[in-house]
C-alpha cells in the first residue's frame, strides 16, 4: 500500500496514525518532492474512479492562476487537467491511498483510510 502524503496536512497526519494504528504495511510517497507523472496520475483516477476534476484542490493558488474554475469538466478537456496535475502536484488532494489489491481511496475520512486496509 502506499499513500501520497504532504506532510504539512492534517488530513494524511491523521490517515498515517490510523494506518499505524492498525500496523498497515505502507510506503509513504511525499508527492509534492516526487510528484507523480501523467501516467501515474490516470492510473490512480483510474483505480478511484474519478476523473482529475474531482481530487484537484480548487482553492489553491495555482488553480487560480490557472483559471480552473472556468476549465470545462469533459472527456473532451481531461487530458489538460492530468497536466495540471502532474504539473502543479498541490493541486492533487490529498491523501490518496492505492492498496495492493488495485483499489484506492481519497483517505480524509477514517472511515475512507479503513476501506483501504485489507481484511484481517
Amino acid at each position: 500500500m502506499e499513500i501520497w502524503i504532504n506532510p504539512d496536512c492534517s488530513k494524511c497526519r491523521s490517515a498515517l496514525s490510523v494506518l499505524d494504528a492498525e500496523k498497515a504495511d505502507y510506503t509513504v510517497r511525499r508527492y509534492l518532492d516526487d510528484p507523480p507523472s501523467e501516467q501515474e496520475l490516470r492510473d490512480v483516477l483510474g483505480r478511484l474512479g474519478l476523473e482529475p476534476w474531482d481530487i484537484t484542490r480548487t482553492g489553491e493558488s495555482a488553480a487560480t492562476g490557472l483559471g480552473l474554475d472556468g476549465w470545462p469538466r469533459d472527456a473532451a478537456n481531461r487530458e489538460r487537467w492530468i497536466t495540471a496535475l502532474a504539473t502543479h502536484p498541490a493541486l492533487i488532494q490529498r491523501p490518496i491511498i492505492t492498496a495492493d489489491d488495485g483499489s484506492a481511496v481519497v483517505g480524509r475520512t477514517e472511515e475512507a483510510v479503513r476501506s483501504a486496509l485489507p481484511d484481517r
